[in-house]
């Protein structure tokens, strides 16, 4: 059965592949292409912004249709204004935005309560796996004798405005939650001091056009085990958005991950 889906930020680098890759998925329908009233693209033919096809379907500022679920790649403050959209409408919503403050959390949190909402730092399946295999290895580990050092490394391009990236505040979240680390600490400078064993480590590297890779590092006394996801396009982020589209339009309300997507 085809779904029926609305990209919001659909002018934006991810908003573009997932124009272009919904719009050959057999099992979608992109019936609205929105982003910001104030955006330069408005009215442009979204296939055609996207280097697609012409679609027939003029990027707007304002969702005007009723689909059955929203796609969100944008940023904070518009992600937002679509969640209370989304909300007022009853529309299940699909949340990929990063860099949410915590009234911005709170938020979603409360409208999960009335609508069906995939909420995830990353879309991607790779990146999720690597999450439970993080976990995995932190349950291994927590009680080795020596100790565990945890540093995560993150790369993405110059244009992330977040920093360190969502995804990377996540890996700490669960490895936290497995071995029980209470600091978590971004970057150091000086001297600090040797390195506590109840701390995470974070260190957030922009370069280019780079979309993502992370190293999540175990460091124990004589070996190490390091956990890496690279990505090499946009791609693997609106695959991951599309297919959770095509879940969350099919859910009772309740806040999902890309965990429950895919099974994990």
């Amino acid at each position: 059965m085809t779904t029926t889906i609305a990209i919001h930020g659909a002018a934006g680098r991810m908003g573009r592949r997932l124009v272009a890759l919904g719009s050959i998925d057999p099992d979608l329908a992109i019936i609205a292409a929105v982003d910001s009233p104030s955006c330069p693209d408005l009215g442009k033919d979204a296939g055609l912004l996207a280097g697609t096809v012409e679609l027939h379907m003029p990027i707007s500022g304002a969702l005007n249709v009723q689909p059955q679920a929203v796609v969100d790649f944008s940023v904070p403050h518009a992600a937002e204004q679509i969640l209370q959209t989304c909300l007022a409408r009853q529309v299940p919503l699909v949340l990929a935005t990063t860099g949410m403050s915590e009234t911005q959390k709170a938020q979603i949190h409360q409208a999960a309560r009335t609508i069906p909402i995939v909420w995830s730092p990353s879309m991607s399946t790779t990146v999720n796996l690597a999450m439970k295999l993080c976990a995995q290895a932190g349950d291994v580990l927590k009680n080795m004798a020596s100790g565990v050092d945890v540093e995560i490394i993150e790369r993405h391009h110059r244009m992330k405005e977040d920093s360190p990236s969502g995804t990377a505040l996540k890996f700490g979240e669960i490895i936290a939650g497995v071995m029980g680390q209470q600091v978590h600490r971004h970057g150091r400078e000086g001297q600090v001091g040797q390195r506590p064993q109840h701390e995470i480590g974070y260190h957030a590297v922009r370069t280019g056009d780079n979309p993502g890779e992370h190293t999540i590092i175990f460091g124990l006394l004589g070996e190490t085990l390091e956990i890496t996801v690279k990505a090499t396009n946009r791609d693997c982020y609106a695959l991951g958005a599309l297919a959770a589209a095509k879940f969350v339009a099919r859910q009772q309300p309740g806040l999902y991950s890309m965990s429950d997507v895919l099974g994990l």
